[in-house]
């Protein structure tokens, strides 16, 4: 296997023209026969039994000639971009230009190499962080949030159902006199309020006792999922067995030794604004590294191949995949539960990946642009870290990740801390530098006016 030619017909895009010898195909042929050969009927062998060379003279020469080539042709063309020295971001066409067993088969494939990237400005970017501030009622908001987790549900007494209760009932329903499917349970469960039951439902289930049998009125909503009682009027008989609502624990010193480590209210507060500031200052950080990489991006020039663009779409898709096997689903079902084609599935995703690879490209050029290398030890820390924080051995991380992609994504948070470690603030008087000079436009314009 070698490459005899290598053309550079467009930027980014080479024709390689690749040989395989005749050794290497007689015995990719010969397995593909051995593979092939229980699915061929011959007269007169039985199944699996037929010599290579009867099949080949009964369906010709080259009957397994496609399956031979398609053995040999991926690791064919591994080796010819090798050997070519390209940085290959993927492939397109391949075609067979000569193929037979006396001189092994020669093809043509056509690859994309990563584009040049020419920076434009990343150092000294104007762009200033979010200063964080939290207010009281900040911390008010999430003691309040904290005091309804801990709340308890007790019986209610002495009056009737209202919003915010949880009411347990048995209900029967009809549409056009007649039951419809899920429209019948018992012990059902319901925070009255919650919007789970179609408008009207709950709000008519206020004011009534434990016991109560009584009748709702209502009608399906025209856009509903069942065909079978969308925009119709329906009945549903209730019988309410238990009311219960909420008992707010008290928020004071013995509340916070309840949920917390600490002994007063004031220090549980304490650590709620600690906290809060910590997840601002974090959402801060995330918009000011994105601003910073969007106008690296904005201000470099390239010409990225579709191929990279696609390739990323398959990533973020293979991605999207594992999360959905991770709730009993998958690609797949998902697809055919949203009514998606896969080409509408790959065009919703489209946008992102080509953000993706722009982002990478140009960090990938700060990184070569200011000499950032990674060293083996930080490569070997960093697999560590992803080895406790997935829970498996170490060896397990080594196996499966390559070292190389590793260090290239060090590499691209070292050039982000770069970025960002040399952005400037915003000028205080650019703005309003700005406004005097249309304020004196306008007035210029006025003068000449009146002249």
């Amino acid at each position: 296997m070698s490459l005899v030619k290598t053309t550079n017909p467009e930027v980014n895009k080479y024709e390689l023209e690749i040989s395989v010898d005749a050794q290497s195909f007689s015995a990719a042929v010969t397995a593909a026969y051995k593979k092939n050969i229980r699915k061929i009927n011959v007269p007169g062998f039985r199944v699996g039994k037929a010599p290579m060379a009867i099949v080949e003279k009964m369906y010709g020469s080259e009957v397994f000639f496609e399956d031979a080539v398609n053995a040999l042709y991926p690791q064919a063309l591994d080796d010819a971009i090798k050997e070519s020295g390209l940085e290959v971001v993927g492939h397109d066409k391949m075609e067979v230009t000569s193929v037979s067993k006396e001189n092994g088969f020669t093809f043509t494939a056509t690859v994309f190499t990563k584009p040049e990237v020419t920076l434009g400005k990343y150092k000294g970017i104007e762009c200033a962080k979010e200063s964080v501030k939290v207010g009281a009622e900040e911390i008010e908001a999430e003691l309040k949030r904290l005091q309804d987790r801990n709340a308890r549900m007790v019986a209610v007494e002495g009056r009737k159902t209202a919003m915010g209760d949880t009411v347990e009932f048995d209900f029967d329903g009809y549409v056009d006199g007649k039951q419809f499917d899920g429209g019948k349970a018992e012990d059902f469960s319901l925070v009255l309020g919650s919007g789970q039951f179609i408008p009207g439902f709950e709000e008519q289930m206020v004011g009534h006792d434990v016991g109560d049998n009584f009748e709702i009125n209502v009608t399906f909503p025209d856009d509903y999922h069942s065909e079978e009682v969308k925009g119709k009027p329906a009945v549903f008989k209730i019988n309410i067995k238990d009311i219960k609502c909420k008992e707010l624990p008290e928020l004071d010193d013995e509340f916070a030794k309840d949920v917390s480590e600490f002994d007063s209210i004031d220090e549980l507060k304490k650590d709620i604004e600690r906290k809060l500031i910590e997840e601002k200052e974090k959402e801060a950080d995330t918009k000011f590294e994105n601003a910073l990489i969007d106008a690296v991006v904005a201000d470099m020039k390239v010409d990225i191949p579709q191929v990279m663009v696609e390739n990323a779409i398959d990533q973020i898709l293979t991605d999207m995949d594992y999360r959905l096997q991770s709730q009993g689903m998958n690609l797949e079902m998902y697809m055919k539960y949203t009514g998606m084609e896969v080409s509408a599935m790959r065009d919703s995703v489209r946008e992102q990946a080509d953000k993706q690879v722009k982002i990478r490209l140009a960090l990938e050029a700060v990184a070569k642009a200011e000499n950032i290398v990674v060293s083996d030890e930080e490569v070997d820390a960093e697999m560590d870290k992803m080895a406790e924080r997935y829970g498996v051995d170490k060896e397990r991380i080594q196996a499966s990740v390559p070292a190389k992609d590793i260090s290239a994504d060090l590499a691209m948070n070292k050039a982000i801390d770069f970025v960002k470690s040399s952005a400037v603030k915003p000028s205080a008087g650019k703005g309003t530098a700005k406004k005097n000079t249309a304020s004196e436009d306008k007035n210029s314009s006025e003068t000449k006016e009146n002249e």
